[in-house]
């Protein structure tokens, strides 16, 4: 029986899926079942938003939907179609995240799902990693009460939770990265030794307390 569950939230920028272009170009927020992939490569979307002609006719102009459904109550609408363009959030499933919820907005996707074990956490962040335009927003455990960032709620001082957020603001985590730890020192105004200690520190703090 494995014990260690975790919930994730990630933001996705940048994606190309009808989706995210669809609420970039009308401005509806649409929430969304976890999609699922066909045996022939089509991916089955179920999604809701606001009543609006408008976005139900830019999906419909769009060449990448096939068979748009949909259905209206009073103030909102559901749709069911298929999608000839797997998005970024299938990379994330295959690594083994478990998706919950998803909500789109002006283009970007906030994705909660869940990692059961710590090979598929590290599946799952490192494919995170990998991925142009996937950002971790939030990691918790499963059943906490509170919904504070993970930094406020673990160990960590001040000055270790400045480093961190200052080095994921800068790409510092990203693969490759895209700052040094001299960049992000000069941004925070320290040495680069000082920085690199306040991370390890904080990284030790959480690893610990996330698989102890």
């Amino acid at each position: 029986m494995i014990s260690d569950c975790l919930i994730v939230d990630f933001r996705i920028t940048g994606d190309d899926c009808p989706l995210s272009e669809a609420t970039r170009l009308t401005g509806t927020d649409v929430t969304a079942q976890p999609p699922q992939l066909r045996d022939d490569g089509n991916v089955l979307l179920q999604f809701s938003t606001p009543s609006t002609d408008e976005f139900a006719d830019t999906l419909d102009r769009d060449d990448r939907i096939r068979y748009l459904h949909r259905s209206q109550t009073v103030d909102r609408d559901n749709y069911r179609c298929l999608s000839k363009h797997p998005c970024v959030i299938h990379q994330l499933i295959s690594a083994g995240l478990l998706v919950d919820a998803i909500e789109y907005r002006d283009g970007e996707a906030l994705l909660t799902g869940a990692v059961v074990g710590r090979d598929v956490l590290t599946g799952v962040m490192e494919t995170a990693g990998e991925t142009v335009g996937v950002r971790l927003e939030r990691i918790y455990r499963l059943h906490e009460e509170d919904d504070e960032p993970v930094a406020s709620r673990w160990d960590l001082t001040p000055a270790q939770i400045e480093s961190v957020q200052c080095a994921l603001e800068m790409n510092y985590f990203t693969v490759p990265r895209e700052a040094t730890a001299s960049d992000v020192a000069d941004e925070m105004g320290i040495s680069k030794s000082a920085f690199l200690e306040r991370l390890r520190r904080a990284q030790a703090s959480l690893f610990t307390d996330l698989f102890s």
